[in-house]
Order: structure tokens, then sequence, then C-alpha cells
């Protein structure tokens, strides 16, 4: 299931804590090529442990939204890779 073909795309200079090392797994996932991490905000709601969970497909892959205490970050990830196999491999990654 190992892979070195896929990347992370380092666009932006702060990430939620704690995600990068998540990310630097799920991107080892055969099928999966690119991951970005995108915009981050605030949510209402206080999340005590790193979730994860798909949002929505974009053209080639699916969003995701990662959130960890009040805030949270949209994190895009360029895949073939369907989304009951992408949720398993996040489950995989967070441990």
């Amino acid at each position: 299931m190992a892979s070195s073909d896929g990347r992370i795309v380092w666009n932006h200079s702060t990430h939620l804590p704690g995600l990068i090392p998540i990310l630097q797994e799920l991107v080892k996932v055969d099928g999966i090529r690119t991951i970005t991490p995108a915009v981050l905000s605030t949510a209402r709601s206080n999340a005590q442990q790193m979730r994860i969970k798909v949002s929505v497909p974009i053209n080639g892959g699916f969003k995701l939204i990662a959130r960890k205490g009040k805030t949270a970050q949209e994190v895009f990830v360029l895949t073939t890779l369907d989304k009951p196999t992408l949720e398993q491999a996040i489950a995989t990654a967070l441990g």
C-alpha cells in the first residue's frame, strides 16, 4: 500500500497543530497524488481530538475538513481513491 509518488504542497505557513504528520502518512497511500492544506478558520464547537472528515468531491479528488480545538482547516486531496477507501486511509493515518 505504500508509495512514494504522492506529495504535499506547502503553500501556507500555518497549519493545524498535529496535521502535517498525519498528512505525511496519508500521502504514502497508493492512489493519493497531491495533498494541499488550505484555509484555516475558526469553528464554533470544540473538537478535543484531531478529526478529519471527507467533505465534498472536487475535480480529481476530495475536500477534507481537519478540526482540532476551535480551529478548522480545509485540505484538498487529489486521488483516484473512492470516498470509503479514502476514509479508511484517513482513519489509519489518524491511528
